[in-house]
């Protein structure tokens, strides 16, 4: 039988946002305020897990606002792609799938954060730097997919914090 049917693996659906200032800046995350956290000093986007009977949309707007303060209409999404990440918490049995979109800022938006979220500190990053952040090693797979903002899915297998292989990423 199917390991994700018997609950020996679990499908964890989540969102990753990234947030496009006017001038070309992107909000980030810098995972440093949880002890213990599987993500502890890496980079990323914002997002998090679904809620139940959640869409992918719903939960962006939802995980930008509780991480940002941000709540921007749904237009302001753009779903660029999907990443699976086939037992990245392997420790717990989980494959990951991750929706990944844009928000642009609209015009009319303060690009006031706060310093931090439960999650980490919020800084904005100029393009030119993303991939010069400490990032999970698989981000950069994608992550020119995501600045270019051209549309993509792929697959990323780590062990531990190394990936171990990837397809399906048109670079």
């Amino acid at each position: 039988m199917n390991p994700f049917e018997t609950g020996a693996r679990k499908l964890i659906p989540a969102v990753l946002i990234y947030l496009k200032s006017r001038d070309e800046r992107f909000l980030m995350i810098h995972r440093n305020s949880k002890e213990g956290d599987y993500h502890q000093g890496k980079w990323n986007g914002l997002g998090g897990k679904l809620e139940a009977d959640e869409s992918a949309l719903e939960a962006a707007r939802r995980e930008l606002t509780e991480e940002s303060g941000f709540r921007l209409p749904a237009e302001a999404f753009v779903s660029l792609g999907t990443v699976h990440f086939p037992n990245f918490k392997a420790h717990k049995s989980e494959d990951w799938l991750v929706f990944v979109w844009m928000a642009h800022l609209p015009r009319t938006a303060s690009e006031a954060i706060p310093a931090a979220c439960d999650e980490g500190s919020l800084h904005w990053v100029p393009k030119e730097d993303l991939l010069k952040l400490n990032l999970w090693e698989g981000d950069r797979h994608f992550l020119p997919l995501v600045l270019a903002e051209r549309p993509f899915q792929g697959t990323i297998w780590y062990q531990g914090e190394k990936v171990i292989r990837h397809e399906g990423f048109p670079l």
